[in-house]
């Protein structure tokens, strides 16, 4: 793999959004950089380990993040990397499902619990006091991002 054109170094910059799509899929591509990174040395604070936000495209997929990470170290590019994707998911899945499954996540607020709602209050308040427009978990990423390479909220 190339290194130096194709891996991002997460101890420089964030890995791409939550939102951004790779056939139809979120968070598909913020994991694949996080994998490229992992595999380079260049993960910085962030994890590539099938869990957290991650663990959504996992168990939808029905596919490991060990098995992601032996496609993505064999140099593949993103078009191959979605290719795998699909022919390796279990169940497959349809266009429709991909694109539900990645609407609901991009919609997704904490759930209603008491527990849930105070961890989100406290997460998004150690970046600010002010800002009312942080709903969604996407919305707490990008701000953490921003955020954690000099950003100001």
């Amino acid at each position: 793999m190339n290194t130096t054109t194709s891996t991002p170094d997460l101890t420089q910059r964030p890995p791409r959004g939550p939102r951004v799509r790779l056939g139809g899929y979120v968070l598909l591509p913020r994991i694949v950089d996080k994998g490229r990174a992992s595999l380079a040395g260049k993960l910085g604070e962030y994890h590539f380990a099938g869990k957290g936000m991650d663990r959504h495209f996992f168990s939808f997929t029905g596919l490991s993040h060990e098995a992601l990470a032996k496609e993505i170290a064999k140099g593949v590019g993103d078009g191959e990397l979605l290719a795998w994707v699909n022919a390796n998911a279990t169940p497959p899945r349809q266009p429709w499902e991909i694109a539900a499954w990645s609407d609901y996540h991009e919609h997704r607020a904490p759930d209603s619990d008491a527990e849930t709602i105070l961890f989100f209050a406290e997460a998004v308040g150690k970046f600010t006091k002010t800002r009312e427009d942080i709903h969604t978990w996407f919305d707490l990423l990008d701000l953490d991002d921003h955020c954690s390479f000099g950003g100001k909220a």
